[in-house]
C-alpha cells in the first residue's frame, strides 16, 4: 500500500506565495471590500433613515386629500384647505414616494370632475396604477378625458384597456359600452357593434346589457341571439 508523504518545503513555498500575493494586492482587495460595505450600508441607511421616514411623511400629508376625495371636495383635494396640503403639494414635495404616485390619481380624478381635462390627462398618465385597485378605473377615466378633448381614437384605446378586467361585472361592461359609443361617434360602426355585442354576450345581467339591443338596432344589427 503506497504511503503519501508531505513536503514541508512545498507547503511553506505555497504559503509564502499566498502571503506575498495578499501583501501585494491587499490594498485593492481591501478597497473593494470597503466599497461593497459602503454601498450595502449606504443602501440600508438610505432605506431606513431617509426613504421610510419620507414615505411616512408623504402618506400623512396625503391623508386629508384622500378624505376630501371621499366627500367630493375636489378643489380641496387638489390644493388643500389652508391647513392641510393638497395632492399637488404632495406630488411636488414628496416626489418618488408611493404616496406621491397615488396623489397623481387623486389629482387626475379631481381635475376630471372639475372639467379640467388636459390636467386630468396629465395627472392620470403620470400615475403608475399597475396591479393596484385603481388600474382599470384610471384607464376608464383617461378614456373619458380624451373623449372630452375630442380624441375619440385614444379614448377607445383606454376604454378597451379599462374593460380587460373580466372579473369586474360592473365597470367592465360600462367601459365596453363607452367604447361602443365612442366608436359610433367616431363613425366606426362595425367596431361599435362588436363592443355592444361583447356587452350583451359577456355581461348579460349588467345595466348596460338591458338596452343594448336598442343600440345594436340603430346600427342595423337586429339579430336575436
Amino acid at each position: 500500500m503506497a504511503q503519501h508523504t508531505t513536503n514541508p518545503k512545498g507547503n511553506k513555498d505555497t504559503l509564502k506565495q499566498i502571503e506575498f500575493y495578499f501583501e501585494k494586492n491587499q490594498k485593492p482587495i481591501i478597497g473593494v471590500l470597503v466599497a461593497i460595505l459602503i454601498i450595502v450600508g449606504g443602501y440600508f441607511g438610505y432605506k431606513n433613515f431617509i426613504l421610510l421616514p419620507k414615505e411616512e411623511k408623504a402618506s400623512a400629508a396625503l391623508f386629508p386629500a384622500e378624505r376630501a376625495f371621499e366627500i367630493d371636495s375636489f378643489t380641496q383635494v387638489l390644493n388643500g384647505d389652508g391647513i392641510s396640503q393638497g395632492a399637488l403639494k404632495v406630488i411636488s414635495k414628496f416626489s418618488g414616494t408611493k404616496a406621491a404616485n397615488l396623489a397623481h390619481y387623486y389629482a387626475g380624478m379631481s381635475y376630471l370632475q372639475t372639467g379640467d381635462f388636459p390636467n386630468a390627462i396629465k395627472q392620470l398618465e403620470s400615475f403608475d396604477g399597475k396591479k393596484t385597485p385603481f388600474e382599470y378605473l384610471t384607464y376608464g377615466a383617461l378614456g373619458d378625458a380624451y373623449m372630452e378633448t375630442n380624441n375619440a381614437a385614444k379614448a377607445i384605446d383606454f376604454y378597451k384597456k379599462a374593460a380587460q378586467n373580466e372579473n369586474d361585472n360592473f365597470t367592465s361592461p360600462l367601459f365596453l359600452f363607452r367604447a361602443g359609443l365612442a366608436s359610433e361617434l367616431n363613425g366606426k360602426n362595425t367596431e361599435a357593434i362588436k363592443f355592444y355585442k361583447e356587452v350583451k354576450e359577456k355581461y348579460p345581467y349588467s345595466q348596460q346589457a338591458r338596452d343594448i339591443d336598442k343600440y345594436l338596432a340603430r346600427l342595423g344589427d337586429v339579430s336575436v341571439n
